[in-house]
């Protein structure tokens, strides 16, 4: 019997005795690559492969734990800085385990063109509604279908944009998040935690940099036919990206 499981535009996510069933896609056998080494290193904060069942849906580790799901407001673990500081943490132990994983030559990734040496296979999409957490802290993280090339700054730049956040307002108040005077001081405590040795203003650069990079991804995915990007400009995100990208642009958040 399939339990389906909650959030995210894709869908179609199910558990299926233990083990979670997902519609494949032609990035899939690079995902699973870059999971099983994952696994072969040791890290744990990330589901492991299992093939595929008699449908062709990728089979994967099931992660247990709380997640976001379709909760409005979200969970208040989502704003805490003790989740903030163990997600900056999984981030630079996640860098450490990839850093020398080089993808195989025929990997398709969703994101991001052909991987160069310099770059890490990114989660890409390692923010509060891909978590799972516990009574412990952290779990790890799921949906890795946007896994691709990226380099570690602009991958840590994401995150942080995510976690901290420095969404635009109206998207991270309907989240839960009201306390934006805060939003520096969490941003310092991110970098200290993930061991950014850089200054503060460089790295709301490289997330401004980022925020232009996921712009156009997402135009060119949409404009390729991809169907959750699809709807991911119907429901307005690239606006909402656009917003917080002036933000930074006018350094409203600068320390």
């Amino acid at each position: 019997m399939a339990d389906m499981l909650p959030g995210g535009f894709d869908r179609g996510a199910a558990l299926v005795d233990g083990t979670v069933r997902r519609t494949a896609g032609p990035w899939t056998s690079a995902v699973h690559a870059l999971l099983a080494h994952l696994d072969l290193v040791g890290f744990e904060g990330a589901p492991r492969p299992l093939g595929f069942d008699a449908d062709g849906r990728e089979m994967l580790t099931f992660l247990a734990g709380e997640t976001v799901g379709q909760a409005r407001p979200w969970p208040s673990w989502t704003h805490s800085d003790d989740a903030l500081g163990d997600v900056a943490g999984w981030l630079r132990r996640y860098h450490a385990a990839v850093a020398d994983f080089v993808p195989p030559s025929s990997s398709y990734w969703r994101e991001g063109g052909a991987w160069e040496p310099g770059q890490v296979i990114a989660h890409n999409d390692a923010a509060p509604y891909n978590a799972v957490w516990s009574a412990d802290g952290l779990v790890g993280f799921v949906d890795w279908d946007m896994a691709g090339p990226m380099p570690a700054e602009l991958d840590a730049a994401w995150v942080a944009f995510s976690w901290v956040p420095l969404h635009a307002p109206h998207v991270v108040i309907a989240e839960g998040f009201t306390d934006l005077p805060s939003r520096p001081r969490r941003l310092e405590l991110f970098l200290r935690s993930y061991d950014w040795h850089g200054m503060t203003k460089d790295f709301l650069d490289l997330i401004a940099t980022r925020l232009t990079r996921q712009l156009a991804i997402m135009a060119n995915n949409a404009t390729a036919g991809d169907a959750t990007y699809q709807q991911m400009l119907t429901h307005g995100r690239h606006h909402d990206l656009e917003i917080a990208l002036n933000e930074l642009q006018d350094a409203a958040l600068a320390p």
